[in-house]
This record gives C-alpha cells, sequence and structure tokens, in this order.
C-alpha cells in the first residue's frame, strides 16, 4: 500500500511531465503517415460498420433497449472496449519502446504505463465525442445521465491500468505477452458481451446473465449503455459497482507488486 501512495505522488508532483509526454506520444504515432490521426479511426469505424451490417442488417438484430435501433446500443459498447484493448496492447509494450528511459536511474518507470493510458484516453474521448454525435444524428436529446460516461471512463482507465502493470512487467522477460494480450482481447469481445446479449436470443440459460456479469468489464460497458441510452443512474447497480472496484483493486495491487519485483531486472533485460 506504501508502494502505491507513493506512486500517486510521484504521478501527481511529475503530472506535467506526464502530460506533456503522453501529448508527445500521441502525436508520435502519425509521424510519416500521410493520412495521420485518420488511421486512428478508420479501423474502428469500419469494425463498427461490418458489425452493424451483419447483426442490423442481416441478422435483424433487435437490441434489448426497446426502441432504439441497434446502431446506438452498439456503439457504447463498444466505444470503451476500444479504449481498453488500445491501453492493454500499447501499455503492454511501453517498457520496451521507452527503453532508453528504462535505463535511466533517475526515472521511475511506473509511470510509463500512466502515460500510454493518457495518450489513448485524448482518442477515446474523440470517440466519444463521435458517439455523441450519432446519437445526435439520430434525434436523441442529451440526458442528464450523459456525464457519467467521465466517471465510467476513469473506471474503464483503472482496470486497464491495473492489468497493464502486469502485462508491461512481464512482456520484458515473455516476449509473447504481447500476442497473448491480443487472442485474449478477441475472445474478450465476445464475453462482454458488446455486439449481443442473452435478452437478444430465445431459450437462454437462466445462468448466461450471471456469469456475463463475472467479467468486471461487463460493468462498464452496461454503465455506458444506462448512461446513453435508457438513463439510468450508477447508483442503481450498487453491488454490480462494488464487485468491480474490489476486483479492479485486487488487480491493480497484483500488477503493482509483480511490476516493483520485476523492476529491478528490466534495464539489463532491455
Amino acid at each position: 500500500m506504501n508502494y502505491l501512495v507513493s506512486l500517486l505522488k510521484e504521478i501527481y508532483s511529475k503530472r506535467r511531465l506526464i502530460l506533456d509526454l503522453a501529448k508527445s506520444d500521441f502525436k508520435k504515432r502519425f509521424v510519416g503517415s500521410y493520412f495521420g490521426i485518420a488511421w486512428m479511426f478508420l479501423q474502428p469505424m469500419a469494425t463498427i460498420l461490418v458489425y452493424f451490417f451483419v447483426f442490423q442488417m442481416g441478422f435483424k438484430s433487435v437490441p434489448p433497449v426497446p426502441g432504439y435501433p441497434y446502431v446506438l446500443w452498439l456503439i457504447p459498447g463498444i466505444v470503451p472496449w476500444f479504449y481498453f484493448s488500445e491501453i492493454l496492447i500499447l501499455g503492454t509494450g511501453c517498457l520496451q519502446e521507452y527503453n532508453y528511459l528504462v535505463k535511466k536511474v533517475v526515472f521511475r518507470v511506473e509511470i510509463l504505463p500512466v502515460i500510454k493510458m493518457l495518450s489513448c484516453f485524448m482518442v477515446h474521448g474523440i470517440f466519444t465525442l463521435i458517439m455523441i454525435l450519432v446519437f445526435f444524428f439520430y434525434g436523441e436529446f442529451p440526458k442528464a445521465t450523459w456525464i457519467q460516461i467521465l466517471y465510467y471512463s476513469f473506471a474503464s482507465s483503472m482496470i486497464s491500468l491495473a492489468i497493464a502493470y502486469f502485462t508491461s512487467a512481464i512482456q520484458v522477460f515473455f516476449k509473447d505477452m504481447a500476442q497473448i494480450i491480443g487472442i485474449c482481447l478477441q475472445f474478450g469481445m465476445w464475453m462482454v458481451p458488446i455486439m449481443w446479449a442473452p435478452e437478444m436470443f430465445k431459450n437462454t440459460p437462466t445462468w448466461l446473465p450471471f456469469v456475463l456479469k463475472l467479467n468486471p468489464f461487463y460493468y462498464i460497458v452496461a454503465g455506458y449503455r444506462d448512461s446513453m441510452l435508457t438513463g439510468n443512474w450508477l447508483i442503481e447497480r450498487p453491488i454490480l459497482g462494488i464487485y468491480f472496484w474490489s476486483v479492479t483493486i485486487v488487480l491493480m495491487l497484483i500488477g503493482l507488486k509483480t511490476f516493483k519485483k520485476l523492476r529491478p531486472h528490466f534495464s539489463d533485460v532491455l
């Protein structure tokens, strides 16, 4: 716990440096690219369109929320997943990417996953604005609950960062971790669920909704949809919220403990 407190103090004291490095990391992704930042959105938007045509146009799927088109049910679920996935993918390789900083004795390498998280948050902010514009396009007026997106974005940041601390530390010694994360994310998208829900199918086993809620990211997806679609407040899911933060805190402690234990050997391997 003392380690976590000292890390929070370090992040606060170097908040300007961390923010500048996050901005630099964000800009660095588009150096030498003709289309620049557009590439960051083309693939996710293409993914949304594919699922839209497959489920809405092909399978004629009816979302669990009555009165809304499938695309408005899909986007609030898939936008936080893009954010979560990007943090894990980029955060896992951050120590290798910034190996020149890891080898500096005076630099506290624990802030590197935070830098990646903030860089990804900038992209997530743009996606959130696109999501809101899509809702406006479909004639949806703002709800007071839309403000909760800030809370659920923070929650998504914390669980992503917790896992990234663990995976980034392991990646230094086990290079296959990045590939494992990619495979897990492909399966995870269908286990949350994002493109589907038990209510969309007949004869769904009664135990399935309970099993799905064991995935802590279910809380994030449900929260985004509560905020954007149904207008439910986060206090209406108290048990799920307590479960989510309990799991997140445990994951954060495990991730930081692993990171701390392996940190002395980072510079030797990198």
